[in-house]
């Protein structure tokens, strides 16, 4: 009897231990800062909640963890990121766009660091969508969204009115004539930051020349030629129907926030804006009664073209990078695992009627979508065609900077469509 219980103590003995040794070792873990990069600088609503809701989630899971956040606007985000990959010391977690504009300066650099495919091959991400975030057949981000670009508009102020969605871009143009003879301003957008209507043109080419823009824009770069007869049409579609008035007054310089506020205000009876903007329709800090009536719709065909209401302008935008002299690496790639895990960004996003992202989000549908994640996913599901990226972000940082710059040229009419073409060849 007195050797069993020697037996059972000894065991209890060699319990407690193996306890007391993983609770020392879990205190006992060295402290690690991680500096957070991102240009999602809300906090409370979209993004940039779900983004805070990981980092707290990751924090409480591993005590041992702080994580400072840096947090800017998507222009001022860039400029100060040209300042880090200049030569200030650049933080561990990054985020940034899996596109040649952003990305191949700072790949060619060794910043990044490299990323192993087969650690995320489970993760669900939707066929070709780190593309983008690899050159020469190496990875070096994850991506969090399938971008897809639309109409975001007011179905109460069109039902008022007894308008109905353009089938073809030049009804739409029409329309903008209606909305400001009722005393509204048509398409909200933020012109003045470029790129939203380099989005517009790049859609507008495929309109006329149907599937297949990406490789023949890719070509104009490389080569410096972009006076392609299909290019200039549609840059003129384009330059015509800005003249027409489609675009909110002010268009030209109007900045992201200005943008949004014309339409969240009732201003503007549309928003020429992508799918990260769903989250709309649940932020309680808009009227209830613009959220139940937010609705959207893809970039209609124009009449004669090649291209059909299913050939949308789509792509892999936003998405994560460690840096590869990050003093915390190991950490950081921790915290990129993290946000990538199916449950994680895949799920809140979606969940929280923000987004879609770029992995298999089907699983988690409610059953309580918003009608404007409803119709996001009939127009990515039911496309024919991607545009991919558009042309401003295929070339190198000049290239971009030019093309978003002359963009604003061309709809003002400084520039004809053959002269917005030639200044686009000197860049590539």
């Amino acid at each position: 009897m007195f050797k069993k219980y020697v037996g059972i103590a000894t065991i209890t003995v060699l319990l407690l231990t193996v306890l007391l040794l993983a609770c020392c070792s879990a205190y006992a873990a060295e402290p690690v800062t991680i500096n957070v990069y991102t240009n999602l600088p809300d906090r409370n609503n979209g993004q940039g909640l779900v983004e805070q809701m990981l980092i707290d989630s990751y924090l409480a899971e591993n005590p041992h963890v702080t994580i400072n956040i840096e947090a800017l606007h998507d222009e001022d985000y860039k400029l100060k990121f040209k300042a880090y990959a200049a030569g200030a010391e650049m933080p561990d977690f990054v985020s940034g766009w899996g596109q040649p504009s952003f990305l191949d300066e700072i790949i060619d650099a060794g910043l990044l660091a490299e990323l192993n495919p087969q650690d995320y091959a489970d993760y669900g991400f939707v066929e070709g969508s780190l593309a983008g975030f690899s050159k020469d057949g190496k990875l070096y981000g994850l991506a969090r969204n399938s971008d897809v670009m639309g109409f975001f508009y007011n179905k109460g102020i069109f039902d008022k009115h007894g308008w109905t969605v353009p089938e073809t871009f030049e009804e739409l143009v029409e329309l903008s004539g209606k909305i400001r003879a009722a005393g509204l301003q048509p398409v909200s957008t933020s012109a003045g930051d470029g790129w939203p209507i380099n989005i517009m043109l790049t859609g507008l080419y495929q309109k006329v020349h149907g599937p297949g823009v990406m490789d023949k824009l890719l070509g104009f770069i490389a080569d410096g030629n972009w006076d392609d007869p299909e290019f200039l049409q549609a840059s003129k579609i384009f330059q015509d129907a800005a003249a027409a008035g489609l675009f909110a007054n002010g268009y030209e310089t109007a900045d992201y926030g200005t943008a949004h506020s014309l339409f969240t205000s009732g201003l503007a009876a549309m928003y020429y804006m992508g799918s990260w903007e769903t989250g709309m329709a649940v932020n309680q800090d808009l009227p209830a009664e613009f959220r139940e009536n937010l609705r959207v719709f893809a970039l209609p065909p124009v009449e004669g073209g090649k291209g059909t209401v299913r050939d949308i302008s789509a792509w892999n935008g936003g998405g994560y990078f460690v840096t590869a002299n990050s003093k915390v690496k190991d950490e950081a790639l921790k915290l990129l695992d993290y946000f990538f895990k199916p449950e994680n960004w895949n799920r809140l996003t979606w969940e929280h009627n923000i987004c879609m992202s770029a992995q298999d989000f089907s699983k988690y549908l409610t059953g309580d979508e918003t009608p404007v994640q409803l119709e996001f996913i009939e127009i990515f599901t039911g496309a024919n065609s991607v545009t991919g990226s558009p042309y401003s972000d295929l070339g190198n940082s000049e290239h971009k900077t030019r093309s978003e710059r002359i963009i604003v040229e061309l709809a003002i009419g400084r520039l004809t469509p053959e002269q917005h073409a030639e200044e686009l060849g000197r860049t590539r």
